[in-house]
């Protein structure tokens, strides 16, 4: 039986994919930020243990157990636990950048780092990144999601070639809008870090509230639910020949081909009236 670790399960992408891949036969370790998530995850019949992404001890703590209970195996890990921290460049401090690298980045690294001597040593393995759109294309008012995202991006193409003469494979999923609390979550933290009434966008920033706090918010016309992202991570986890990036959803098709079809001035006309059309 094939293990496969998974961070970020407590909902959203790595709670179902997580689901998925134990109903296709793989053992399973979902990991979660938080004790209740554990817990609950554990009562779902998964393999569970905590892990903080922003957390150096609580990484090595994870690998220990995952170290100990997989008998030194892992046949692939997939990087997905992050947020979003919405906001205006000018509006970020240092440490809220920080923050959202350290969760969307730095802690994969880590991760990353300690499960390559277990695939080296095996001779085999699988390392799946979750990106997104906004990793190909940025969006106004995202800029700290959008920087972590264009890192990783630039991270796991150079990681790619770096394993290219082994039997590790590393593949970027990419998604657009997909069902999950990445918005709620999201908005949380708009809420929570930035100083609405000092900021020079305090007009878009009212808006963009009285719409994310009414009760009826809705989906985008092209939300897909997150199956849609497993069915990515299976062909990543099964192929022979795995695909180094996988786009998902609409949206992701059409902005990765605008953006080689179209300038960046033309590019980034597109992006503002797409912005302009989110903060009305």
């Amino acid at each position: 039986m094939k293990t496969v670790l998974i961070t970020g399960c407590s909902s959203g992408i790595g709670y179902h994919v997580a689901l998925g891949l134990q109903q296709r036969g793989y053992r399973v370790i979902a990991t979660a930020r938080q004790l209740k998530d554990v817990e609950r995850l554990k009562q779902l019949g998964l393999e569970s243990t905590q892990l903080d992404l922003e957390r150096s001890e609580s990484i090595q703590q994870a690998m220990d157990w995952v170290e100990a209970n997989s008998g030194g195996e892992l046949f692939a890990l997939f990087n997905n636990g992050a947020y979003g921290q919405p906001g205006a460049i000018e509006d970020l401090s240092r440490d809220l950048l920080r923050k959202q690298l350290e969760t969307n980045l730095l802690g994969w690294h880590e991760l990353t780092c300690r499960v390559l001597p277990l695939m080296r040593r095996q001779g085999y393995g699988r390392i799946i990144q979750n990106s997104s759109v906004l990793g190909l294309i940025t969006l106004r008012f995202r800029g700290a999601y959008n920087t972590s995202k264009f890192a990783l991006e630039g991270y796991t193409d150079t990681l790619r070639q770096e394993l290219s003469d082994t039997n590790i494979h590393v593949s970027l999923i990419e998604p657009g809008p997909v069902r999950s609390r990445f918005r709620e979550n999201a908005f949380k933290a708009f809420r929570d870090n930035i100083d609405v009434k000092s900021s020079p966008h305090r007009e878009i920033y009212e808006k963009v509230v009285l719409r994310l706090s009414s009760e009826d918010k809705g989906d985008d016309p092209f939300t897909l639910g997150p199956d849609a992202v497993l069915h990515k991570v299976i062909h990543a986890l099964e192929s022979k020949r795995p695909k180094p990036r996988y786009y998902v959803t609409l949206p992701t098709y059409l902005f990765g081909f605008l953006r080689r079809l179209l300038s960046t001035r033309m590019l980034d006309r597109v992006m503002l009236r797409v912005s302009s059309s989110e903060h009305k």
